[in-house]
């Protein structure tokens, strides 16, 4: 292992919060941020529950012409990314531009520029067509927005892989860390597809829950569990190498401390049956930290709500922690913001460090009914103690499996 990373920074914009604070405070009150989708007419689709951004405007985090030349993912990503430097202390004008980095990820990019130019290209032809379609509806515009408005010239990518990508991206700012790429790194993820074409598309999978009781249509590892709620938002957190921290004297929530990865190798949407992928991406995650399963007190669950992932996730962990399985905390953030796909990974880190900061692991809301075969404790009920690790899931379509380790931060 190379250099030792910190976390000095967050910014999140969600559906039950638009700043870390705001977000925190609602997590612990268990609040959901479900309700009938009013970004278009849904009367007429199956689902017609998603967890919305409300009262966003960007023109509130940053320029307003600026923010114009922004789709919503981007917009949030820099909205995010504002408050995490921000809180972070980083001083610009006294870093070395070309050590500060950005690894922002989405999943999809604007499902919105897609249909609204299509309409147009349909409509009244191809010159009608927005010059900058291109450049604003592409994935990696989150991480250029970013590098762009705050002046990080360092390593910049944007990790693409499915609801693993929040995870990928921030685990991959680690390792540019860690191994002297970059001193700090903006990481995390954005995503906003709740639009025609992204609630019909998964919905046509089978995926989406199509309960319209806000209460009960995000349950995971629930007997009555449906499918996931589509979710949107941003989370954006400051990776700083330890002694470059120190140096400026940043306050440091949490240590990353670990980083795995694997492919089921599979289908292109389930989950391999017998959960060993994930398994082994967790198994990565802990002994690229040098410890062992059961070491680890609490794990942030993908937990989508969805019959197969819930499942195979469960026999995930009973196959990467064997009988300590059973002594694990486990729960889902996706209970109370949904699936906010190539975010959900950077909102559930969020979620981790506070988690650790405060000795506090938020209940999996509205999980009430044990479902056969899966048996561990999903937390019904919030948790308090002194936790030293938490460890955080995301498992992506295509087979992608992702794990981040979080310890709480010893000199």
């Amino acid at each position: 292992m190379g250099r030792r990373v910190v976390v000095t920074g967050m910014g999140a914009i969600t559906p039950i919060g638009l700043n870390i604070e705001e977000f925190w405070q609602s997590v612990q009150a268990g609040e959901i941020g479900f309700a009938p989708i009013t970004k278009f007419d849904a009367s007429e689709y199956k689902c017609r529950i998603a967890a919305e951004v409300k009262g966003f405007e960007g023109k509130n985090f940053m320029d307003a012409k600026a923010a114009k030349r922004m789709e919503l993912f981007s917009q949030y990503a820099v909205a995010a990314a504002k408050e995490a430097l921000c809180d972070s202390g980083i001083e610009m004008e006294k870093e070395d531009p070309y050590r500060v980095g950005t690894a922002i990820g989405s999943g999809i990019g604007s499902l919105q520029a897609i249909e609204r130019e299509h309409k147009k290209l349909m409509e009244k032809g191809p010159n009608r067509v927005n010059p900058l379609f291109v450049p604003m509806m592409i994935g990696n515009m989150a991480a250029g927005n970013v590098s762009i408005q705050f002046g990080l010239k360092g390593k910049s990518i944007n990790s693409v892989t499915a609801c693993a990508t929040g995870t990928n991206t921030i685990g991959e700012a680690f390792r540019a860390v860690a191994y002297g790429e970059a001193d700090v790194m903006a990481a995390g993820g954005t995503e906003s597809c709740i639009t025609p074409i992204g609630i019909a598309g998964f919905t046509a999978l089978t995926a989406l829950s199509a309960v319209d009781d806000p209460k009960k249509c995000s349950l995971p590892f629930d007997k009555d569990r449906s499918g996931f709620v589509m979710g949107e938002g941003a989370a954006v957190v400051i990776l700083e190498e330890l002694e470059h921290a120190k140096a400026r004297g940043a306050k440091i929530y949490a240590e990353v401390v670990g980083y795995g990865c694997s492919s089921d190798a599979y289908h292109i949407t389930s989950p391999e049956e017998s959960g060993a992928g994930a398994a082994r991406a967790m198994t990565n995650a802990i002994a690229d930290a040098g410890l062992k399963p059961e070491d680890i007190p609490y794990i942030n669950a993908h937990g989508t709500g969805t019959h197969h992932n819930d499942l195979f996730e469960t026999r995930a962990i009973k196959l990467a922690f064997g009988e300590h399985a059973k002594k694990l905390k486990i729960n889902s953030t996706k209970s109370m913001v949904g699936h906010l796909l190539g975010a959900a990974g950077a909102i559930e880190f969020v979620t981790c460090v506070k988690e650790l900061e405060e000795g506090y692991l938020h209940r999996t809301v509205g999980y009430s009914k044990p479902d056969e075969e899966m048996d561990l404790d999903y937390c019904k009920e919030a948790a308090t103690g002194d936790y030293s690790y938490a460890l955080s899931n995301s498992l992506g379509f295509g087979g992608h499996n992702a794990s981040i380790l979080l310890a709480k931060y010893k000199e």
